[in-house]
């Protein structure tokens, strides 16, 4: 992707999401998302006292699963949210990791992060902050994080590899992702690759299965899994019709090798 096109496409999500984040567009894009927000955190795997732990207008209602769900974090951890929004799954992570951890959102939206500095503040939370920043060049030192999370946010990218390479980076040594996106199952349809609302609604931008384990590999990761949401047809369906048969929403997960930490997977540790 050229550097025009790819800062098209930051335009795009960027303009789109400060509007969701001013409260005048609602979903992950026009037309697209219906339901509440509560609904749908419902049927992406979040349980009651998930939902009930952030403040009033920090769940948005964009995301595609619950990262949370699958990191494992362990009190006193660093946490890092890629695209943190309105600081939803970074306020599900602070309770976890506990007033000895840390979570770190970035997002690139300046109206985002100032909703969700301000969601911090209703709720006195001084181990979260928030950055202002490309999910492609992160405001985060190396080797500083334990677990990133990302909540249907990298499929935005214009340019996925180095989000992959920038994770790695930031990462301590058997540090881990625990990503929810959205996946290319089949070929995307020629018409729907240039929409707007189809980029911002989190269809248009998906890679194929294939292609995010290479990049993965490429960035340096090991144990590498991608599974399908259970009810991704579901999920995906609820924001463009049709759009499960040639997406869907999924859990990746992966390490950076090194550690000491538990391996998801046998052998992925160095």
């Amino acid at each position: 992707m050229s550097d025009a096109r790819a800062d098209e496409v930051r335009t795009v999500v960027r303009d789109h999401y400060a509007s969701v984040a001013r409260g005048a567009s609602v979903g992950c894009a026009p037309s697209c998302c219906g339901g509440s927000a509560t609904s749908d955190a419902a049927a992406l795997g979040y349980s009651d006292d998930e939902r009930a732990v952030a403040p009033e207008g920090a769940d948005l209602g964009l995301g595609c699963g619950n990262p949370n769900a699958i990191a494992a974090l362990r009190s006193g951890e660093t946490v890092l949210d890629l695209g943190a929004g309105g600081g939803f799954d970074a306020f599900v992570a602070a309770r976890r990791v506990g007033p000895t951890g840390r979570v770190i959102g970035v997002d690139m939206t300046p109206d985002m992060v100032a909703r969700a500095r301000g969601n911090a503040r209703k709720v006195n939370a001084p181990n979260v902050e928030f950055r202002l920043g490309e999910i492609e060049h992160l405001p985060v030192a190396d080797d500083s994080i334990d677990a990133i999370l990302s909540n249907c946010v990298i499929n935005l990218s214009p340019d996925k590899p180095a989000v992959f390479r920038e994770a790695f980076r930031v990462l301590r040594a058997g540090g881990r992702l625990a990503i929810s996106d959205v996946v290319a199952t089949a070929p995307i349809p020629a018409e729907l690759q240039q929409q707007a609302a189809a980029l911002a609604g989190c269809v248009s931008g998906a890679a194929p299965i294939e292609d995010v384990r290479s990049m993965l590999e490429a960035a340096g990761f090991t144990g590498i899994t991608v599974a399908i949401h259970p009810r991704s047809a579901e999920i995906v369906g609820s924001w463009l019709p049709g759009a499960d048969q040639f997406v869907a929403s999924a859990t990746i997960e992966a390490r950076k090798p090194g550690g000491d930490g538990p391996c998801c997977q046998p052998g992925c540790c160095a």
